[in-house]
C-alpha cells in the first residue's frame, strides 16, 4: 500500500481503535488505525473502507464508504450491535461427530438467517467419521426446508468445488464453533490464513479471535466474531413460529390464535411433530427458543 492517495479496502477484523483490512488489489492483511472523524466512527467486518499509508509500515482508515446491507442485532439491554456489513449470507458450518451435531445452534443460526432477511447456508463436516447415511439424513431434513446444505471433506476436496460456485457472487459471513473445520475450509478455498490477534484497545492484550478472508468471484467469505454474539432479537411466540419455515402452515390451524406450541390444547404444530411431518430436532430447538423468550 502506497503511501500516495486512498486505497478501498475490506474489514476483516476489529479492534476498539483499530481493524485488520485487506486491500482490493493485495493479498495481505494490515493493521490499520481508525481516524476518529464523522465519516470513521466505527467499523465492521465486511466494510468497505478508504484506507492509506502514513509510513513506517502504517496505515489508517480515514473513511467507510456507504453499506449495502447492516446485520444488526438488538442486545438484551436493548441497545443496536451491527455484527457485519454488506453480507447477504450467513454460512453455518457444523461438524456430524467430533464434536457431536448440535442441532440447536444450527436451527437458532438459521433462525438468525430468516430474522435478518440473510441467506442462510449449511456446510456440513466429518461426513467420512458419521457415516454416507447418516450425513445424507441431515443434510436431506435440511435441503427439505429449503436450506442449501453442502457435505464437505475440506482436506479431501470433496464439495470445495461446488462450495465455491455455491459462494459466487455473494457476500457471505462464515459463522461456527471451534473443531468444525472453518480453518480447513478457509485453506481449501485459498482464503487468507489466520493473521494474528488484535486487542480490543488496538494494541497490547489479545482478546478478538483472528480476522480471516476469502476472495471469491464477485464476492468474499469473512470469519465471523464470536458465535456468542449471535443471537435472535426479542420477539412475540408468532414470529418465532414464522422463523421456522415448516411450522408456518401448521401454526394457522392451532385452536388459538396466540398458541405458543408449548402445552396448549389443540396445537397443530405439536400435532404435526407426532405425525412426523416437523423434525423433533426441529421442534426441540423451536422449544428451547421459545421458553428462552418466556423468561
Amino acid at each position: 500500500m502506497s503511501e500516495e492517495g486512498l486505497r478501498r479496502a475490506r474489514v476483516i477484523g476489529v479492534g476498539r481503535n483499530a481493524a485488520w483490512i485487506v486491500a482490493d488489489d493485495e493479498l495481505e492483511p494490515r493493521l490499520a488505525a481508525l481516524r476518529k472523524t464523522e465519516t470513521v466512527t466505527m467499523v465492521v467486518p465486511g466494510d468497505a473502507v478508504e484506507a492509506r499509508s502514513i509510513g513506517e509500515g502504517r496505515v489508517v482508515i480515514d473513511a467507510v464508504l456507504p453499506r449495502s446491507f447492516a446485520l444488526v442485532r438488538r442486545t438484551s439491554g436493548g441497545r443496536t450491535k451491527t455484527m457485519a456489513a454488506n453480507v447477504d449470507t450467513i454460512a453455518i458450518v457444523a461438524a456430524l461427530v467430533d464434536p457431536p451435531l448440535h442441532y440447536a445452534l444450527i436451527d437458532g443460526l438459521i433462525a438468525f438467517a430468516e430474522q435478518h432477511d440473510v441467506e442462510p447456508l449449511l456446510l456440513l463436516t466429518k461426513a467420512d467419521l458419521a457415516g454416507e447415511a447418516a450425513a445424507a439424513a441431515v443434510a436431506g431434513l435440511y435441503r427439505g426446508l429449503e436450506v442449501p446444505t453442502l457435505l464437505l471433506h475440506p482436506k479431501a476436496g470433496r464439495g470445495i468445488d461446488e462450495l465455491r460456485a455455491t459462494l459466487a457472487g455473494r457476500h457471505a459471513l462464515l459463522v461456527g464453533n471451534s473443531g468444525v473445520g472453518k480453518s480447513s475450509i478457509f485453506r481449501a478455498l485459498g482464503g487468507i490464513a489466520v493473521v494474528g490477534e488484535l486487542s480490543r484497545a488496538g494494541r497490547g492484550r489479545q482478546t478478538t479471535s483472528s480476522a480471516r478472508l476469502a476472495r471469491l468471484e464477485n464476492g468474499f467469505l469473512i470469519d465471523s466474531p464470536g458465535i456468542g454474539d449471535f443471537g435472535l432479537d426479542p420477539m412475540p411466540p408468532s414470529e418465532l413460529t414464522w422463523l421456522f419455515r415448516e411450522m408456518r402452515e401448521p401454526a394457522k390451524k392451532c385452536r388459538f390464535a396466540n398458541c405458543r406450541h408449548l402445552s396448549e390444547p389443540g396445537c397443530a404444530v405439536r400435532a404435526a411433530v407426532e405425525a412426523g411431518t416437523i423434525a423433533p430436532s426441529r421442534y426441540a430447538s423451536y422449544r428451547s427458543l421459545a421458553l428462552a423468550e418466556a423468561t
